[in-house]
């Protein structure tokens, strides 16, 4: 049979939520692994990675049964939560490729005040006291503390801000390609007739 057949859109669909389900469980493996090495303490931002990790999780299980049944109800939800996934994440992916180095700086002290737990896993892990000054009577979680001679974090955290946003925007908008791929796929397939099926139905 032709890869433009009911087959072949049947066996993509598959493959493509086989890799969502691989990608869901290597996040909530992440998450779980910071947390065991201590990397990561902060709850809410595992907690995050966690639900993103269980969301794609169940968009992929829907996807799936929908396929291997051909239930046409069940794509159609997944067509329409994929559309939206893809706009949100394209969106995100567009804005952290797009972001100038005064936004970063901006970005990154704003959530430097507004997360506590978030800073003491930063102070510990790339050795440094403070944002942009250490003040003697603030706590601060790093081992440079005990020589009194602490870099501040902001000047480490501006270096790598704009890897590791080009790294997050690049690979969003590969997956965002992915989602739209899994709209037109699952759109396409739902029209299709399964050969296998009465001819009367």
């Amino acid at each position: 049979m032709a890869c433009g057949g009911f087959a072949c859109s049947k066996n993509c669909l598959c493959a493509l939520n086989l890799l969502y389900t691989l990608v869901s469980l290597l996040l909530i493996g992440i998450a779980a692994w910071g947390i065991g090495f201590g990397l990561i303490s902060s709850f809410r931002v595992v907690g995050v990675v966690i639900a993103v990790g269980v969301f794609l999780f169940f968009i992929a299980l829907v996807g799936l049964i929908g396929a291997v049944k051909h239930h046409q109800v069940l794509l159609f939800f997944y067509m329409i939560i994929l559309l939206l996934v893809f706009i949100v994440q394209f969106s995100v992916s567009c804005a952290c490729l797009a972001l100038n180095e005064e936004q970063q700086s901006e970005l990154l002290e704003v959530g430097w005040s507004n997360t506590n737990s978030a800073r003491t896993d930063i102070e510990r892990n790339l050795n440094c006291c403070g944002f942009r000054v250490f003040y003697q009577n603030e706590t601060c979680a790093a081992d440079c503390l005990r020589t009194l001679h602490c870099r501040p974090c902001a000047p480490i955290m501006e270096e790598y801000s704009g890897m590791v946003l080009r790294f997050v925007g690049g690979i969003g908008l590969f997956f965002s390609f992915t989602e739209i791929l899994g709209v037109w796929l699952t759109y396409r397939y739902r029209n299709q007739k399964d050969p296998r099926a009465n001819p009367s139905a």
